[in-house]
């Protein structure tokens, strides 16, 4: 990506701009953002700046308000349980991949291993049986 690429995160939307795509008037972007339902970038002068990720989630805190019932406290929830959520999902492929590591390491020592035996504390010998496949 260069310097210069506006993606779906980039912080170029002014406030008026913003708000004509998610269908609300300026004002309820600046309490959103005071309560911290959404999360404006800030220029050197004060000015708010959204990206695109921004303007869906206003449309979907007003698609919760207005069709759903939920007041902004809910939402505030909401909104933090999903992330919660995305989170976690990035922890458990990252879990996952190194699970597959693991058993890949574990195939491998099986394998040098072959039908050596094992002692473990305690126990008598007696050889390791392999897994079947």
């Amino acid at each position: 990506m260069t310097d210069h690429e506006i993606t779906a995160d980039s912080k170029v939307l002014v406030i008026s701009v913003a708000a004509k795509m998610a269908g609300m008037h300026p004002q309820t972007l600046r309490q959103y953002d005071r309560l911290g339902l959404v999360e404006a970038a800030r220029t050197p002068g004060g000015g708010r700046r959204y990206s695109v990720r921004d303007v869906a989630l206003l449309r979907e805190i007003q698609r919760l308000s207005q069709e759903d019932g939920v007041n902004l406290a809910g939402i505030k929830r909401i909104i933090a349980l999903e992330n919660q959520v995305s989170e976690l999902r990035v922890q458990v492929g990252e879990l996952l991949e190194h699970l597959g590591e693991a058993r890949r390491h574990l195939d491998e020592l099986h394998a040098l291993a072959g039908p050596f035996a094992i002692r473990r504390p305690g126990t008598a010998l007696m050889p390791w049986p392999l897994p079947q496949r």
